[in-house]
C-alpha cells in the first residue's frame, strides 16, 4: 500500500500530465483557428501549400492526443481492475488463488499495451505540433518572400 506521500505525489505528478495534455490540445486548437482566421478571404494558391501541411499535422496532432486521452483512460481501468482482482473483490476471480494469478497476468499485460500506446501517442503528437509549427514558419516566410 502507497503511503499518503506517495500517493500526494503520484495525485500531483497526474495533475500536472492532465494539464500538460489539455495545454497541447488548446495550443493545436489555436493554432488551427489562427489558420483559419488568417486565410478566410486567400485564394487558394501552390504557395499555401505549407499552411495545408501545417494544418494537417495539427489536425493529426490533435487526433494522436485524443487517442492518447483514450488510452490512459483504458490504463486507469485496467489498473483499477488489477487492484481489485488483488483484493480478491473482482466478481470473475472472486478469492481463486489461480483465478487472480491469470486475472493479474492479463490485466499487467492490458496495462503495458496500453501505455506503451500512449506513451507513442504522446511523442507522436508532440512531433506533429512542432513539425505543425515549423511548416506554419515556412509558409510565413514564403509569403513574406513573395511579397517582396
Amino acid at each position: 500500500m502507497p503511503s499518503s506521500e506517495q500517493l500526494e505525489i503520484y495525485k500531483q505528478h497526474s495533475a500536472a500530465n492532465d494539464k500538460y495534455t489539455y495545454f497541447l490540445l488548446a495550443a493545436v486548437g489555436a493554432a488551427i483557428a489562427l489558420t483559419i482566421n488568417q486565410t478566410q478571404t486567400a485564394k487558394l494558391s501552390f504557395s499555401q501549400a505549407p499552411l495545408g501541411v501545417a494544418v494537417l499535422l495539427w489536425g493529426l496532432s490533435f487526433y494522436l492526443v485524443c487517442r492518447l486521452l483514450s488510452f490512459v483512460k483504458a490504463t486507469l481501468h485496467a489498473n483499477g481492475a488489477l487492484l481489485r482482482v488483488q483484493d480478491g473483490e473482482h466478481p470473475m476471480a472472486g478469492r481463486n488463488a489461480e483465478a487472480i494469478g491469470i486475472a493479474s497476468d492479463v490485466l499487467r499485460e492490458i496495462i503495458d499495451k496500453h501505455s506503451d500506446r500512449a506513451a507513442i501517442s504522446a511523442v507522436w503528437q508532440f512531433r506533429c505540433l512542432v513539425l505543425g509549427g515549423v511548416s506554419y514558419l515556412t509558409w510565413h516566410i514564403y509569403e513574406m518572400w513573395l511579397r517582396t
